[in-house]
């Protein structure tokens, strides 16, 4: 049985694809700064390479290699550009892309010698349209769209894919607070109305985006941007 980490894996999106995975039939461990009861729950910020290694050794000595990562955990800012400090800007920067490089150079020993892995990106749609008072975070998921590009031809010969997901428009706290704080331009309801697809997005729609692309059966997709947002970026 393979073993995959999900990091971000207590909330949201992120516990969603766990429970996706687990379902799935994957051994699954997830990396977060909450405390959980789950056992294959292990503390641990992305930001901190030293700790993340820890995670993955105690993960390894629990379920095995890690031949699946899902990398999920993030944080928004919403400020305006002239009011952000560099040490907002670096710190949205260090969560959302910093932690994908540690997270990802700390697993891919396990896959290369498995000559199999998945590793599969949450970035953001609005690194597809942009969004106001959000440059810091728009800028790290777009870069996090670029660096699964260039891993997956990178790693592509070793048997590795590397994809990216692109949520649009969740239902998840972040987006809660997000409309209690009036960061939307709108309600959640006035944004379904300008949905293709007229509802609002479920952690379990990108949870299923990411189960198809860890399948055996996308084995011949990488490199690719997969949008789940309803039709609102195409």
């Amino acid at each position: 049985m393979k073993t995959a980490v999900v990091t971000g894996g207590g909330s949201g999106i992120g516990q969603a694809v766990v429970n996706r995975l687990r379902s799935d039939g994957y051994h699954v461990a997830t990396i977060d700064l909450t405390a959980s009861d789950d056992k294959f729950a292990h503390i641990a910020d992305v930001t901190d390479r030293a700790a993340v290694d820890a995670a993955m050794t105690a993960i390894r000595e629990q379920l095995g290699a890690v031949t699946i990562l899902v990398n999920a955990a993030g944080i928004e800012r919403f400020k305006r550009f002239t009011d952000l400090t560099f040490d907002d800007w670096r710190h949205v920067i260090d969560v959302n892309l910093n932690g994908v490089f540690h997270c990802v150079q700390a697993v891919l020993p396990d896959m290369v010698e498995a000559g199999w892995g998945r590793i599969v990106n949450i970035s953001s749609s609005s690194a597809q349209s942009g969004q106001p008072f959000m440059s810091a975070y728009v800028a790290a998921k777009s870069a996090v769209n670029g660096l699964t590009k260039s891993l997956a031809l990178e790693y592509g010969p070793a048997g590795i894919t590397v994809n990216a997901v692109p949520p649009g428009f969740i239902d998840t706290p972040m987006l809660r607070k997000s409309e209690e704080r009036g960061r939307l331009g709108g309600t959640v309801d006035d944004h379904i109305a300008r949905t293709p697809v007229r509802r609002v997005g479920k952690p379990e729609d990108i949870a299923a985006a990411c189960a198809f692309l860890i399948s055996d059966e996308a084995g011949y997709i990488t490199g690719q941007i997969l949008g789940v947002n309803g039709g609102r970026n195409t």
